[in-house]
This record gives structure tokens, sequence and C-alpha cells, in this order.
């Protein structure tokens, strides 16, 4: 079983050094994030208001605001690990797959967690978590994301009627979008690559033009 070297503090600048995200790409992830949390945080307030209104709603909207925020925690939970500090060198596979079931809890596509690497290289787990956004994306009318992978690195393998990727996501995962023509839809595309590269991984796309099936094959060393 190939082990691969942990990176201790002293990598943190270099990855900075070799991760070319810009301002208008870090602005762009920002405001992803805050889509994503605005509408069950939305819905939270609405809660409240009904409680507030009283009648007999009380349940319905206690329901609603224990809902909508566990909705809002999965969100962050998977954030803060995919996109922040906290996943890049300790995260398990217990936490990555925890956090992809809470993000795809109770929607129209479904988690399928199969192997991962014993020993993940420095991260191929939070790569990994980026991929499977990006293939939720490609799922419009739903189906299933299958995470599977051995010791030469991890799948996400999206599957489902009408599966592809979006026009905007081929040039970005390619890198052939200049930073100025990101958009909210393509930023992920474009940083998910470039996360793969700072943590020394390579990141490919497999069938991206075929119906179906779209594969993210993330693995240590750069091809």
């Amino acid at each position: 079983m190939a082990r691969h070297p942990r990176r201790g503090r002293g990598c943190a600048p270099a990855l900075r050094m070799r991760m070319s995200l810009g301002i208008r790409a870090v602005e762009l992830l920002c405001s992803r994030l805050c889509h994503d949390l605005v509408g069950p945080v939305g819905a939270i307030n609405n809660g409240v208001e009904l409680l507030d209104e009283g009648g007999d709603s009380g349940g319905e909207a206690l329901d609603l605001i224990a809902d909508s925020a566990e909705t809002a925690a999965a969100r962050l939970r998977l954030y803060r690990v995919a996109l922040g500090a906290a996943g890049g060198q300790s995260l398990s596979a217990g936490d990555a797959r925890a956090a992809l079931e809470g993000w795809f809890r109770g929607g129209k596509v479904r988690l399928e967690w199969t192997a991962t690497p014993l020993d993940p290289a420095p991260g191929l787990l939070k790569t990994a978590l980026l991929a499977a956004l990006l293939a939720e994306e490609a799922l419009p009318r739903g189906g299933s994301v299958r995470v599977t992978g051995d010791d030469s690195g991890i799948r996400v393998v999206a599957t489902g009627t009408g599966c592809a990727l979006r026009p905007e996501m081929v040039p970005a995962l390619a890198g052939q979008v200049a930073e100025t023509e990101l958009g909210p839809r393509s930023v992920l595309s474009h940083a998910t690559p470039l996360l793969a590269r700072a943590y020394g991984l390579s990141f490919g796309v497999e069938n991206p033009a075929l119906g179906g099936e779209v594969q993210f094959r993330i693995r240590a060393g750069q091809e």
C-alpha cells in the first residue's frame, strides 16, 4: 500500500504560491456559499415568523425551522472542509463521507460511497468533495454520485438521465476561461483543478461530452 508523506504547517506558504486563485474567483466562491445558505436561512426566518403569528401552525413551523437548520448546517460543514483550511491535512474518509451525506440529504441526487484510499494524499478527499459538487451540477434531473477509489486515487462518477457538464463548465475545467470572465456557475469548475494542483494532485474529466455519465478523476502526482 502506497503511503503519502503528510505535509506540516511549514508547507502552507508553498501551497499559496502554487495556487493562482485571484480575488475575482474568491469573491465568486463567497457569493456561491452565500447563495447556497440563503435558502435554508430564509426558511428558518419564515418558520420564526409562523411561530410569531401563533395559531395552529406551531408544529409546522418547528418542523420547518429544524429541517432548514439541518440543511444550513450541512452546507456549512461541507464548505468548511472542502474550501477551508480544516480539510487539507487531517480530513478522514469518514468525515468526508458524512459531509457529503448531509449535503445530499433529502435531495434528488443519491450518494454512493464505496472504497476510498486507506491513506489518502493531502488534499485528495478535499478535492473529491468539490468534484462531488461538480458532479451534482451535471445532474439536472437527479441521479447518483458515486465516490470510489483505491491507492492510486479517487473517482467521482455522476450518472443519471440527462447527465452532462453544463457548457460553461467545460472550458473552466480546462483552464481556458480568464478569471475576469468567470461567473457563479463556472467558478467552482475553475477553482477545483487549481486546488488539486496546489496539493500536487492531478485532476481529470472523462466523457464530458457524452450523455448519461461524467467522471472526475483525482490522483496523487501531476500528469
